[in-house]
């Protein structure tokens, strides 16, 4: 696990501190997150993978975090850009380890933003994909929350915690991205109420048909005929959710699954 180069820590901060995972490319709806944080107040800490981003077919963009990093510091942000292959069982530790270190204090909200995902289906998917599946999409995603859990220090009788995570209810063609998000869906709803004794929300959010350039013209096309605004969503449409729910007036919003997808049709 490596670091992108960052000034050295300030004094703690009078920002609260959210550590978004999956911000590896400036048009992906993790970025999309971190820029709406940034600007409604919030120091952000953030994980990428790049070698994930080159097995894909859009590719690794070259210095994508450095940059992000960059957008959100001119946003008045403190910022921790943390590369972390989430494969690795003992990865959550150290990255909360070094956000904690770079932005001087606990992290308040959690938004798990990353995904491995393959399309292949019930016939086609090897073992190999399927453990490494629900190894980041599930796994990783149980021990960042656990890790969240056993550090978060809220004052007694507050919801001050967050936790948010982002699903999809891809199935057919999808299995092992589907199947390991349900998992997902159902450790987060668990830490509604496990947690809820330290002052912790816990929801998770479906955004829809998000276009960041892992869409085909015509899937891309069907979707926008099966949307009442005739548009697919966008990063910005998930932000604004994710940033709602992190913020005070959340707090009433506990142990949801929402969908933010504009009406589409299934």
């Amino acid at each position: 696990m490596t670091t992108t180069p960052q000034p050295s820590p300030a004094p703690a901060p009078s920002r609260p501190i959210a550590l978004i995972t999956g911000v590896g490319r400036s048009i992906g709806i993790g970025a999309g997150i971190a820029r709406q944080l940034a600007a409604s107040g919030w120091d952000v800490a953030f994980t990428y993978w790049t070698p994930y981003d080159r097995r894909m077919e859009w590719g690794a963009e070259p210095g994508a975090a450095a940059s992000i990093a960059q957008e959100l510091t001119e946003a008045g942000a403190r910022t921790a850009a943390i590369e972390a292959d989430l494969t690795d069982p003992d990865a959550p530790a150290r990255i909360f380890d070094e956000a904690e270190q770079r932005l001087g204090g606990p992290v308040t909200a959690l938004v798990l933003s990353h995904a491995e995902s393959v399309d292949s289906g019930l016939l086609d998917t090897t073992v190999e994909a399927f453990d490494r599946h629900f190894a980041v999409n599930s796994r990783a995603s149980w021990l960042l929350i656990r890790e969240y859990g056993l550090r978060f220090r809220g004052a007694p009788g507050t919801a001050t915690g967050r936790i948010v995570a982002l699903t999809s209810d891809h199935t057919v063609g999808n299995l092992p991205y589907g199947a390991s998000k349900g998992a997902l869906d159902r450790i987060t709803l668990a830490a509604a109420h496990e947690l809820a004794h330290l002052g912790v929300t816990a929801n998770v959010v479906n955004p829809g048909p998000v276009d960041t350039g892992w869409m085909s013209d015509d899937l891309r096309e069907a979707l926008v005929r099966g949307t009442p605004l005739g548009r697919l969503g966008t990063p910005r449409d998930t932000a604004h959710l994710v940033d709602f729910l992190c913020s005070p007036e959340g707090q009433w919003i506990n142990g949801q699954l929402l969908k933010s997808n504009g009406g589409a049709a299934a």
